[in-house]
């Protein structure tokens, strides 16, 4: 699918709401939004306590909301058209129905942080691609947060509930995740890439060129074993510092170790363990570089390091597949694209790249070319301006 503008805002709300109505008999008395998100650059560095330097996407989901005067919560996806129930006194993940973790797992931990939740009827729908890498579950975790807490009458800072979304995924549904993906849903700025700290929590907005666009090329690809992958480079990372702290004492992550420092002491770790290591330290350094070359009007400089940071994943992390290979390689030839990488945890997933608007119907039709060329389909692309974070469209 090529160019697909989504339904404007004013539409979607109305037509959950009448699913909603069709579901639960009444109508919601809030309904939340809250966005996908591309990484420009930075990637697996956030649970080194890293760098991050993402954009939100104007794909969002919707989570239509009311509450109950008992303890349940009715959950209906009219994006999978599939429904779910638990009791607030009663939370447990689900095996059979796991997209629903993300909701089960927020008001385990909200009710935790005594947040006195209500029962809850609860509808979503979602215009974020499904596996694509753009982040479709920190979406539904900080769209459900928003309309959950509304409904509650508690206001909560973006970032608490971005770490609490986070522990959801760690904890409740079992990816190790880092938090940037959460935290540029609740606090992304439209026109805006987001610098993140991802140690220190601080951030800044930083202005994109008013004549460029994001392209998003998904590939299709929907890796089975992503989550014991991605775990496995965390594990991978934590040797890396658990090995240099012998020389470098002071290290507490990946995040602490300068290039130099890498080089000097590289023999100190297997070489699997070197190669992960070498790109998390160098992809903080792209990251840092990058927003400085943006702020400089340097947009040649980010499109390289944007070349740079797929090399490292494809080569040191190892987290690409061919197809998002073919699709970077394929942007790369296309007049007025400043750079493009693959973005998410990888495997599979998609690319972002950064362009002049101009380019991007050319864009479009090369990338679909070359992949329908060497895989036999065309992948789904989409272009997107950077858009606003999480809150209430309906209160």
């Amino acid at each position: 699918m090529a160019g697909v503008t989504p339904q404007p805002l004013v539409a979607r709300v109305a037509a959950l709401r009448d699913v909603f109505g069709r579901q639960f008999g009444a109508a919601p008395t809030v309904v939340a939004r809250a966005p996908g998100r591309v990484n420009l650059i930075g990637e697996h560095t956030d649970y080194n306590d890293g760098f991050v330097f993402p954009i939100a996407i104007d794909r969002d989901t919707l989570v239509a909301a009311r509450p109950r005067t008992d303890r349940q919560v009715r959950l209906y996806s009219d994006t999978l058209r599939r429904a779910s129930q638990w009791s607030l006194d009663a939370i447990e993940p689900s095996r059979d129905q796991p997209w629903s973790n993300y909701v089960r797992g927020l008001t385990r931990f909200l009710e935790e942080e005594e947040v006195a939740l209500p029962g809850a009827d609860l509808a979503i729908a979602s215009s974020v691609p499904l596996g694509a890498g753009v982040s479709s579950s920190a979406a539904l975790e900080m769209a459900a947060g928003t309309a959950l807490l509304a409904l509650a009458g508690v206001e909560m800072e973006p970032s608490t509930l971005a770490m609490l979304c986070q522990r959801v995924e760690n904890q409740f549904v079992g990816v190790n995740s880092g938090i940037m993906d959460q935290f540029i849903s609740g606090l992304a700025l439209a026109d805006h890439a987001l610098l993140l700290d991802c140690r220190s929590l601080r951030y800044e907005h930083v202005a994109l060129p008013a004549d460029h666009v994001i392209g998003v090329a998904d590939t299709g690809v929907k890796h089975g074993l992503v989550a014991s992958e991605y775990n496995a480079r965390r594990v991978e990372c934590d040797e890396g510092v658990r090995r240099l702290q012998e020389v470098l004492p002071d290290i507490r992550a990946l995040r602490d170790v300068s290039p130099e420092h890498l080089a000097t002491h590289a023999t100190l770790l297997p070489e699997r363990v070197a190669r992960r290591s070498r790109h998390v330290v160098g992809e903080n350094a792209r990251v840092l570089a990058a927003v400085d070359a943006l702020r400089n009007g340097n947009l040649a400089a980010v499109g390289e390091l944007m070349y740079t940071s797929h090399a490292s994943l494809r080569d040191d992390y190892e987290v690409t597949v061919p197809e998002l290979d073919v699709l970077v390689d394929a942007a790369r030839g296309v007049r007025g694209v400043v750079g493009s990488r693959m973005t998410g945890g990888g495997f599979g997933g998609s690319t972002v790249t950064l362009m002049e608007r101009r380019a991007a119907s050319q864009w479009e039709r090369s990338v679909r070319r070359a992949f329908r060329e060497r895989f036999g389909r065309p992948p789904a692309t989409f272009i997107t301006a950077a858009a606003s974070g999480a809150g209430l469209v309906l209160s």
